[in-house]
């Protein structure tokens, strides 16, 4: 079972669905005991970091958060829930993420349309989990205006370019995240939550 972080924000349903079309059960959920009896979480994200971090914080799913990781089960934060995997950020105004990775979220800048929105490739650059059996320069769907800046380079996975090198793909131990939407980005993206669904077995 698959616990999708329900903080009140985000494209639950839709993450909820392309893991049960891969034959994984998956509950939608902002209950503490249930989480952390999953074995694996998925943190989804559409909105802005501010509200989102002071929603998990208010609802003590950062408690539920630290106790799936010390227990060694996998995480993965996708678009907006990778970037609360980060320090902090400066989306509005200056606020603490989940301190999972070391780094910040910032804007967008440069001759670029914003939102990136929509398909780009990938460049792989390091192998992880969530990885295995996926192509270099494969195709995925992206929807953000903000980026990691300042991190580990050790957890940078993957990149797409968009005017700049955007980190698409992080992982540090059981924690990984995706900057694109994988149950969006067609069979890249399947693979993907599949790897994702063997880490929790």
């Amino acid at each position: 079972m698959i616990g999708i972080i329900d903080y009140g924000m985000g494209n639950l349903r839709s993450v909820q669905k392309a893991l049960e079309l891969l034959g994984e059960q998956a509950i939608i959920t902002s209950d503490y005991e249930t989480l952390v009896g999953c074995d694996g979480i998925i943190l989804p994200g559409v909105g802005a970091f501010p509200d989102a971090i002071d929603n998990i914080k208010s609802k003590k799913l950062d408690k539920a958060i630290d106790t799936i990781i010390s227990e060694n089960k996998p995480m993965l934060g996708i678009c907006l829930g990778m970037q609360l995997l980060y320090e902090e950020s400066d989306e509005i105004r200056i606020c603490e993420g989940l301190g999972l990775l070391k780094g910040k979220i910032t804007r967008l800048e440069g001759n670029v349309k914003i939102p990136h929105m929509g398909w780009n490739d990938l460049k792989i650059n390091k192998q992880c989990k969530i990885l295995e059996g996926v192509n270099d320069s494969s195709y995925a769907y992206f929807v953000h205006s903000y980026l990691a800046v300042s991190m580990d380079k050790e957890d940078l996975n993957a990149v797409s370019t968009y005017g700049i090198e955007i980190p698409a793909v992080v992982s540090k131990g059981n924690v990984y995240g995706t900057q694109f939407h994988p149950e969006k980005s067609g069979a890249l993206g399947m693979k993907i939550l599949e790897n994702f669904i063997k880490l929790t077995k």
